[in-house]
């Protein structure tokens, strides 16, 4: 059974955003692999809004682990980095109860 991917519009995004439910859990996932700073970070601090609840994942497909965005919110989420077989990277940010709440969502520049 494949997934049905459905455009969302995010508030500050500067790719197109797709949502879709897998095992209950919705994904929200956007790919900045094409794009140079400082477009993933400005994308994946719009789409970590979307992430309220532990029911609720953000995937970042980019062309490189973004070194200064996992150093900004590493410790507010929980990050499952995988390498694609093309040699992009999928990022999943899961919900981190407690932590997720204190990033600063508006601190979109990689040096701040």
């Amino acid at each position: 059974m494949s997934t049905i991917k459905q455009e969302v519009s995010v508030t500050g995004a500067t790719v197109p955003f797709f949502t879709y439910t897998q095992d209950g859990t919705q994904y929200y996932e956007f790919d900045t692999s094409r794009c140079g700073p400082p477009d993933p970070m400005v994308n994946a601090m719009a789409g970590l809004g979307l992430i309220t609840d532990p029911a609720k994942k953000l995937v970042m497909i980019n062309h490189k682990k973004p070194m200064g965005l996992l150093d900004k919110i590493g410790e507010n989420y929980d990050i499952d980095a995988v390498d694609m077989e093309d040699g992009r990277v999928k990022l999943i940010f899961s919900y981190k109860e407690g932590e997720s709440e204190k990033t600063d969502l508006a601190q979109t520049s990689c040096h701040g």
